[in-house]
Order: C-alpha cells, then structure tokens, then sequence
C-alpha cells in the first residue's frame, strides 16, 4: 500500500504527504522492510533511486534524466524501469550494460557526486524527455525550491534538438501544480486549442479547483486516487461540485488512471467541452463578463 502511494505520487514524497494517505505505522514498516527507501529526513522513495546509483557507479558513469530527479527529491510522471545513466562518449561498457541501465552518451562535466547536478538534469528532462514528462519533472523542481529564473536561464541558453520545447516548458511551469497526476492533465490541456487553463484559481466563495479557463467557465479536476476514501469526503466532494455547477461553471473530472495511461481520451473530451462551451458562449454573449 505505501509503495503503491509513493509510485501515484512521482516516486518521491515528502514524510508529511505521504502520511495524508498511509498511517505512520505503515510507513515505518514499509521503510523497515526496504520496500520504502529513506533518501533523506523527512524524504522518502521508491527502492529504484538506489538502483540508480548503484548502476551508475558499476557503468563508471552518473544518475541521470528521471533516475537523477528521483534522487534530488523531484516526482516524476512515472518510475523508471531501468536506471538512466550517462556515460562518456568513449566509454566502454561491459555486455550487461542494456541490462543494468538506459545508456546515454555525453561529456560528463557537472556531477554531484555519483548524480548529474540538479541544472543538467533539469535540461536533460525539458529537452528529451516527451513534454508531459518533462512538465511533471520541471513542475516538482519548482515546488522543491529549484528556482524560476534558474529554470527560465537554462530552458533561454539550451541549444539544439529540443530547445524550443524547453523553452515552452519553462514558461509552463509551476510550484502550484500538487504533483505529477495534476501536472500531467495540465500537460494534456495546454496542447487543447482554444483552452488556456490556469492552476490553483482562487473562486470566491468557492474554492480552488485544480484548473480553470475563466473565459469558458471550464473546471478541470485531478479526482485524486485516495480522495474517495470514506462517505464524509465522498460527500464533501459532491457539495463542491455542485456548488461549481451552480454557479454557472462546467465541471470535467479526469480519474489517475485516464489521465496517465488514457491521454488521446482526456484530449477528445477537452476538445468536446471547448466547441460545447464556445456554444454555449455565442447563445450567452453576457456569460464572458459574468467571470
């Protein structure tokens, strides 16, 4: 059950968010088991962060991309099943290489450690990796203190394959968005034309929903995974939505499981509230300034 926790949210939480969904006694025995790996205090993760580490050092290279982001405490949209490692370009490797790790070529100058340094994983991420991945990764740097005009210097001075899509993903980034599933949704919309949603808008009156496009009156909710868990939240979460719906706003709920393996389905549906809501605008002109 906790490691099940830990791979929802990015295989890397804080003590304190990992103990809104598990009690502590779990925690404990997940971590005494080893099936939860202490990285630092009050940091946890999934037992591939040491994986990483120790292909790394086997393969005479450094932790890199995802793996690397596991280990300076970044979710990511999903675990690797191998380690990524990065060699030097004229590195030899032994025949169990494919075994141990996804191999990258590079010359190896910043490092910390065993680890590429926080900046060049941040750029491997935003240049190769696909741009919801690399907006989960980028979106969780922010949230752990990495910062804004850090992120926008390397995104302004990367060069080559994969420049522009940093760019645009340091623009999109945010310490507002919770973690990888709600990252990953917002990835999906911003790829949508017609809909520009922002996270975490303030309602009066009716509270902060995941994402909003205030011109169409458009709610997007991240349903989170554990947020069903008894009758009282089950009810909670029905009075809020129909406090939104009330009000005039149109309310889409996206579960985990479409969000991060269902992505063309989420963008079908987006695409269908946009033409519904731009309808709904044209027979409504005062709706806009209602807002």
């Amino acid at each position: 059950m906790v490691l099940d926790v830990l791979y929802a949210l990015g295989g890397v939480a804080r003590r304190r968010t990992l103990l809104a969904y598990v009690s502590r006694a779990d925690l404990d025995r997940a971590v005494a088991a080893g099936d939860v790996i202490r990285k630092s205090r009050g940091t946890y993760a999934v037992p591939e962060a040491d994986a990483a580490m120790e292909a790394a050092v086997r393969l005479g290279g450094l932790v890199s991309h995802t793996s690397a982001a596991l280990l300076h405490g970044w979710a990511v949209k999903s675990v690797p099943q191998l380690p990524h490692v990065t060699v030097s370009r004229g590195r030899r490797l032994p025949r169990e290489a494919r075994e141990l790790a996804v191999v990258h070529r590079a010359e190896l100058t910043a490092r910390d450690g065993w680890v590429a340094t926080k900046e060049t994983t941040l750029e491997q991420c935003l240049r190769q990796l696909p741009f919801d991945e690399a907006l989960s990764v980028a979106d969780s740097a922010l949230r752990a203190g990495f910062g804004t005009q850090l992120l926008a210097h390397i995104a302004d001075t990367a060069k080559g394959p994969g420049a522009r899509q940093a760019r645009r993903i340091a623009a999109a980034a945010t310490l507002l968005a919770a973690n990888p599933f709600e990252s990953t949704l917002r990835a999906i919309a911003l790829d949508v034309p017609g809909l520009s949603v922002r996270p975490q808008v303030t309602l009066p009156g009716l509270g902060r929903p995941d994402l909003v496009d205030e011109r169409l009156r458009l709610i997007l909710e991240a349903d989170s995974f554990t947020w069903h868990g008894n009758r009282a939240a089950l009810a909670a979460d029905c009075r809020r939505y129909n406090r939104f719906v009330v009000e005039g706003w149109t309310v889409l709920r996206f579960s985990y499981e479409d969000v991060m393996g269902r992505p063309d389905d989420v963008r079908r549906v987006l695409v269908a509230a946009v033409a519904l809501a731009e309808l709904l605008s044209k027979r409504a002109p005062g709706r806009d300034s209602a807002a």
